[in-house]
C-alpha cells in the first residue's frame, strides 16, 4: 500500500501525464487501478483522449487530441527522454475508437490466435475458442491472467491488459488423447505443487516457496519482490532453466525440477538495471508489464532528471532519512535504517537503534574486553558528496565488516535545521563546546561526517573526524589508526581491570572466610540454643503430664466409694495387690462394687489401667479384659483375691 507521500507524488504525476485538472476524478481512477499509475494512465488515455500511438502502442489517433504544431515533431525514439508523452486534453469530445487485443491462445498441441475488442468480455474468448476447439465452455478453464483467475462476465478493458497477450486453456474434466504424452505430463505438472527454494544473495537469507504448476514466473518474482523489497525490474535471478524465457510461462513448462529446485536472486548493478531498460520497448503497454514494481529510477527510462512527466526533480524527492522532531530517538533510528536500506541496498553498516547515550553505554561501559570505539556517521542529504560516500565508501564490504567487528555505529541526519540544532545539543552535552563547535563551522561540502569516539574514565574523546571527501582506502587506514589508538588504551584498561580484579577476588575470599567463620558459630550457638530449647521443652511437657496424671489420680481417688468395714451387712471381697516394685496394696471393697472401681483404686496409687495389666495367680488370668461393669462376685473375685500389676508392652 502507498504511503500518503507516495500518493501525492502518483496524483501529480498521473495529472501531468493525462491532463485531468479534477482531483478528485483522477483520485477515483487511480484508486480504480488500486494506485498503479502505468495501469491507470493505460487505462485513461485511450478513454480520455482517444489517443492511441502508432509508434508506440501501433494504434492510430482518431481525432485531434491537440492542435498540430506548425513544426513537424521528431520521431520518438527509444533512447528519448522521456518513456510518456503528456498528452494535453482535447477541448473537443472525441469519438473513442474500439482498442483491438491480440490473444495467443495454447492448448496441448495447437496455438490459436484470437483478436478482440477491449469491450469483450472473457466468456467471448472462450465462445470463439469453443467453435476452434470443439470444446465445450463449461469443461473449459482459460489460464495466463496476469490477475489471476478471472469470471466470463469479466470486460477485457478492466483488466488493461497489452496489446499483445499469451493464454493457455486446462481441460481437467477431459481425457486426454493417449498420443498426445507432451500433453499428459504437462496437464499432470499443472496440478503438482513445487518447491522453490530461493536464496536472497545479499543477505543469505533462504526462503522455501510453493507454487502450483499453473504459477507464472511473473507471480514468483512478484512474491520475491514482496518478501525482499527488491522490484522486478531489479531482480538478478541464477538457476532458471534455459527454457524459461518468458515471465508469463508457467512453472510446468518452464523446465523446473521437481519437487525443489533451487534459484539465487539478488540487486542488478544500475549498469545491468540501464540495459535491461534499453532493451524494453517505449510503448506505455509494455511498461505495464511489471506492474507491481515501483516506478522508481526515472533514469532508466530516459527521464531526464530535472523532469519527469512535466514534473520537476522537487516533487520525485525521496522521503526524508530521518523525521523532524522526533520524540524518540530509537524511532528516528528505525527511520534511518530503513531509509537507507532502500536507498543504498542492504550492505551497510549495522546502526545502532537507540540513543546516543545508550550507544555509550554499550560501546564504552563493558568489560575493558567488551568495548568498543563508536562511530558517529552524520548525514546530510542536501551535500553533493553524500551520495558517493554512502554508496562508495559506508557500503563497501571491507567496511562494513570492519565497523561490525570493532565499532557500534549510530547515525543522524542533519538536514533538518530542528535534527541539527538537536544533534550540536547532545554533542556539546557528552563531547564539549569545542567538538560541537567544530560541527557546526563544518561546510556543506564536506558532509557527511564519520566521528570516531573512544571512552575514557572521565571523559569521552573524540579520536577523528573523517569529512566525506575522502576513498575507500583512506577510510580504512583512519579506522585502523583510531583501532591502534584504542587498542594501546584497551590492553592498559584490561591490565588495571585484571589487578583490580586479583584484589577484590582476594577481598572476596577473605570477606567469604569470614562471613564462613562467622557463620559456623551462629550454628554452632543456634544448635546448643536449639538443645536447650528442646530439653525446656520436654521438661515442660514432662511436668504437665505429670500434673495431668495426678490430677486425674485426684479426681479418681475422690470418686471412689468409701472402703466398707469388715463387719459389715453386705458381703465383702478383699483385694490384695502386689505392685512391679514388690509393694502390696489392700483394700476391702463391696462384692456388689463394679471391677471399673478396682480399675479406679489402682489408677488413684499411679497405675492407669490403660498403662498395665491386672492379673490374677490361680486360675492366671488377665482381669483389665474382663468387663469393668460386672460385679467383683460375678468375676470371681470374692471374697478375698491377691492380683499383681505388670506393665503392658
Amino acid at each position: 500500500m502507498a504511503s500518503n507521500m507516495d500518493r501525492e507524488m502518483i496524483l501529480a504525476d498521473f495529472q501531468a501525464c493525462t491532463g485531468i485538472e479534477n482531483i478528485d476524478e483522477a483520485i477515483t481512477m487511480l484508486e480504480q487501478n488500486n494506485w498503479d499509475l502505468v495501469a491507470a494512465i493505460n487505462g485513461v488515455i485511450p478513454q480520455e483522449n482517444g489517443i492511441l500511438q502508432s509508434e508506440y502502442g501501433g494504434e492510430m489517433m482518431s481525432g485531434p487530441a491537440f492542435d498540430p504544431p506548425s513544426h513537424p515533431a521528431p520521431v520518438p525514439t527509444p533512447s528519448s527522454s522521456s518513456a510518456f508523452r503528456p498528452v494535453m486534453p482535447s477541448r473537443q469530445i472525441v469519438e473513442r475508437q474500439p482498442r483491438m487485443l491480440d490473444f495467443r491462445v495454447e492448448y496441448r498441441d495447437r496455438n490459436i490466435d484470437v483478436v478482440l475488442e477491449d469491450s469483450c468480455t472473457v466468456g467471448e474468448i472462450k465462445q470463439i475458442l469453443e467453435n476452434e476447439l470443439h470444446i465445450p465452455v463449461p469443461k473449459m478453464l482459460l489460464k495466463g491472467w496476469k490477475t489471476g483467475d478471472v469470471e466470463d462476465s469479466t470486460v477485457l478493458k478492466s483488466l488493461h491488459l497489452p496489446k499483445n497477450n499469451s493464454l493457455y486453456v486446462l481441460t481437467p474434466d477431459l481425457p486426454l488423447p493417449s498420443s498426445s504424452s507432451h500433453a499428459s505430463t504437462l496437464q499432470e505438472s499443472l496440478n503438482q505443487n513445487f518447491m522453490l527454494i530461493i536464496t536472497h544473495r545479499e543477505v543469505q537469507r533462504e526462503y522455501n516457496l510453493n507454487f502450483s504448476g499453473s504459477s507464472t514466473i511473473q507471480e514468483v518474482k512478484r512474491n520475491v519482490y514482496d518478501l525482499t523489497s527488491i522490484p522486478v525490474r531489479h531482480q538478478s535471478w541464477e538457476g532458471w532453466p534455459t527454457s524459461a524465457t518468458d515471465d508469463s510461462m508457467c512453472l510446468a513448462e518452464s523446465g523446473l525440477s521437481y519437487p525443489c529446485h533451487r534459484l539465487t536472486v539478488g540487486r542488478s548493478s544500475p549498469a545491468q538495471t540501464r540495459e535491461q531498460s534499453e532493451e524494453q520497448s517505449t510503448d506505455v503497454h509494455m511498461v505495464s508489464d511489471s506492474d507491481g514494481d515501483d516506478f522508481e529510477d526515472a533514469s532508466e527510462f530516459g527521464v531526464d532528471d530535472g523532469e519527469v512527466f512535466g514534473m520537476s526533480s522537487t516533487a520525485l524527492r525521496k522521503s526524508p532519512m530521518m523525521p523532524e522532531n522526533a520524540e524518540n530517538e530509537g524511532d528516528a533510528l528505525l527511520q534511518f535504517t530503513a531509509e537507507f536500506s532502500s536507498r543504498y541496498g542492504d550492505c551497510h553498516p549495522v546502526f545502532f537503534i537507540g540513543s546516543l547515550e545508550a550507544a555509550f553505554q554499550e560501546a564504552f561501559y563493558a568489560k575493558a574486553r567488551d568495548r568498543k570505539l563508536l562511530a558517529i556517521y552524520l548525514h546530510h542529504d542536501e551535500s553533493v558528496l553524500t551520495n558517493v560516500f554512502c554508496s562508495q565508501m559506508l557500503c563497501a564490504e571491507s567496511i562494513v565488516s570492519y565497523l561490525s567487528q570493532n565499532f557500534i555505529t549510530w547515525a543522524w541526519d542533519l538536514t533538518k535545521d530542528a535534527n541539527r540544532a538537536r544533534f550540536l545539543t547532545m554533542c556539546n552535552r557528552h563531547f564539549g563546546s569545542v567538538v560541537a563547535q567544530t560541527i557546526r563551522t563544518q561546510k556543506m561540502d564536506q558532509f557527511p561526517l564519520f566521528l570516531i569516539i573512544m571512552g575514557k574514565r572521565s571523559s569521552n574523546e573524540v579520536l577523528n573526524v573523517i569529512q566525506g571527501n575522502t576513498t575507500v582506502d583512506e577510510l580504512m587506514m583512519r579506522l585502523m589508526a583510531a583501532m591502534e589508538i584504542f587498542s594501546a588504551q584497551q590492553q592498559e584498561d584490561i591490565k588495571d581491570e585484571d589487578e583490580r580484579e586479583a584484589r577484590e577476588n582476594v577481598k572476596r575470599e577473605q570477606d567469604e572466610a569470614y562471613r564462613l567463620s562467622l557463620e559456623a558459630d551462629r550454628a554452632k550457638r543456634e544448635a546448643h540454643e536449639r538443645e536447650m530449647a528442646e530439653q525446656f521443652r520436654l521438661e515442660q511437657i514432662r511436668k504437665e503430664q505429670e500434673e495431668e496424671r495426678e490430677a486425674i489420680r485426684l479426681s479418681l481417688e475422690q470418686a471412689l466409694p468409701p472402703e466398707p468395714k469388715e463387719e459389715n451387712a453386705e458381703p465383702v471381697s478383699k483385694l490384695r495387690i502386689r505392685t512391679p516394685s514388690g509393694e502390696f496394696l489392700e483394700r476391702r471393697f463391696l462384692a456388689s462394687n463394679k471391677l471399673q472401681i478396682v480399675f479406679d483404686f489402682v489408677a488413684s496409687k499411679g497405675f492407669p489401667w490403660d498403662e498395665f495389666k491386672l492379673l490374677s495367680t490361680f486360675p492366671r488370668r488377665d482381669v483389665t479384659q474382663l468387663d469393668p461393669n460386672k460385679s467383683l462376685l460375678e468375676v470371681k473375685l470374692f471374697p478375698q483375691e491377691t492380683l499383681f500389676l505388670e506393665a503392658k508392652e
